[in-house]
């Protein structure tokens, strides 16, 4: 008798509407009946919604134990080059049997980072970051504002403009 426990598949009830190339790597109950997290290698699929959050549009994920708490990403704005994107609320969940669920999270996550960095700015400050996104040549790059930040004021944009580009820049292969 082995010393690790096999995990049970997903039951086919519980799965969601995968694409073709996608695969689940690991889920786990919520609550009592409170449905499931599914981690596919393109995103995470929450309960009660009918889409998958990529692993790039997840700005932060907690694992306390028990409970894992994701804050997803909405865009903002769309300026040249790169996305504007803000914290959506917290979404928490209990899961009393996480599995590989938490560590699959945080290793998917953590990946699609490719480029992170905090910078003062006019009024505010920023965090201008370069994310792998799947079936995207390159990175995608989005700017995610300190709360109180005046990200229409021209001079924030402006300077912003400039760290994108400085970013794509830094993080571009030479030419040949």
């Amino acid at each position: 008798m082995g010393l690790f426990r096999r995990r049970p598949k997903l039951p086919p009830a519980d799965r969601p509407p995968l694409q073709r190339d996608e695969r689940v790597l690991a889920w786990a109950a919520v609550g009592e009946g409170d449905g499931v997290l599914v981690a596919t290698n393109l995103g995470l699929w929450l309960p009660g919604r009918g889409h998958r959050i990529g692993w790039h549009d997840i700005v932060k994920a907690v694992w306390s134990g028990r409970e894992l708490t994701v804050t997803p990403g909405e865009r903002v704005a769309e300026r040249d080059r790169y996305l504007v994107v803000a914290d959506c609320p917290a979404e928490r969940y209990l899961l009393l049997d996480p599995g590989e669920l938490p560590h699959q999270v945080r290793a998917r996550v953590t990946k699609s980072v490719a480029y992170t960095q905090h910078h003062a700015l006019p009024g505010g400050a920023g965090r201008i970051v370069g994310r792998r996104v799947p079936g995207v040549d390159g990175l995608t790059w989005m700017v995610r504002y300190d709360p109180g930040t005046p990200i229409d004021d021209p001079e924030v944009v402006a300077e912003t403009d400039r760290l994108v580009a400085a970013a794509r820049t830094a993080t571009s292969p030479p030419d040949e």
